[in-house]
């Protein structure tokens, strides 16, 4: 399903005007941005319906991949994101996005450098669950509680038929694709393999819990991972 150039400024416009007033209630009180939750998914994980799940019962904003990646190919709207900071805030983006390209020897493509700002704008904004795109790569690990969902192959396909109303070579021949496409796309932007579970906070197997268990530990887990970051200066 494709989404539509207007609907999504409309979100941009939105999502824009709540950092703003969020932001101006942070300086007020001095706090420091909520954390960031990263998803990464196995196809017919169940990944996505986590979530929005979480979305919901954290009371966290959830920005899908496909939404980055629109905004990332459009310089316009990219800057649009990118200027809703403070000019303090978009120095220290800035100053950890260049170490990020320097460590992890990226290359400068103008895909990516749009998609790092505006990863980069969603994580200094904070309270918000990002699916998908890298961003597990991007944000810095100590503000970022970095997820990754996975399941045997005959769950997702099951998933997959029951989602989509696929058969079953359908449901198989879309999660070997999938799969292979987004391990292509990290190899290629990001120089990673998707796999390395020292990526990642968590890494939970979907098809020994199901979608509704996983939810639950997530949450324990994250709020845990919380209050040791509140803790630290």
């Amino acid at each position: 399903m494709k989404i539509q150039t207007r609907s999504l400024n409309n979100m941009v416009e939105e999502q824009l005007k709540k950092w703003q007033v969020e932001s101006k209630e942070r300086k007020t009180v001095k706090a420091k941005p909520g954390p960031v939750i990263t998803i990464s998914r196995e196809p017919g994980s169940g990944g996505s319906e986590i979530a929005r799940k979480l979305s919901e019962d954290l009371k966290m904003d959830l920005v899908g991949a496909q939404i980055i990646q629109k905004i990332a190919e459009s310089a316009d709207m990219s800057t649009k994101v990118i200027e809703s900071l403070d000019e303090k805030e978009i120095t220290r983006r800035d100053n950890w996005l260049t170490a990020l390209f320097e460590t992890r020897h990226l290359w400068e493509d103008t895909y990516l450098f749009h998609l790092t700002k505006v990863i980069g704008t969603f994580g200094r904004q904070g309270n918000v669950i990002i699916v998908g795109r890298g961003a597990q790569y991007i944000l810095p690990p100590e503000d970022t509680f970095r997820l990754r969902f996975v399941a045997p192959m005959e769950i997702k396909i099951q998933n997959v038929m029951r989602d989509f109303g696929s058969t079953r070579q359908e449901a198989e021949k879309y999660i070997i694709k999938t799969d292979s496409d987004r391990r292509a796309y990290l190899r290629k932007y990001f120089n990673a393999d998707v796999t390395n579970p020292s990526d990642y906070d968590m890494v939970i197997n979907t098809g020994k819990l199901g979608i509704d268990s996983t939810v639950d530990v997530v949450k324990v887990a994250f709020n845990a991972w919380k209050k040791r970051r509140a803790a630290i200066p």
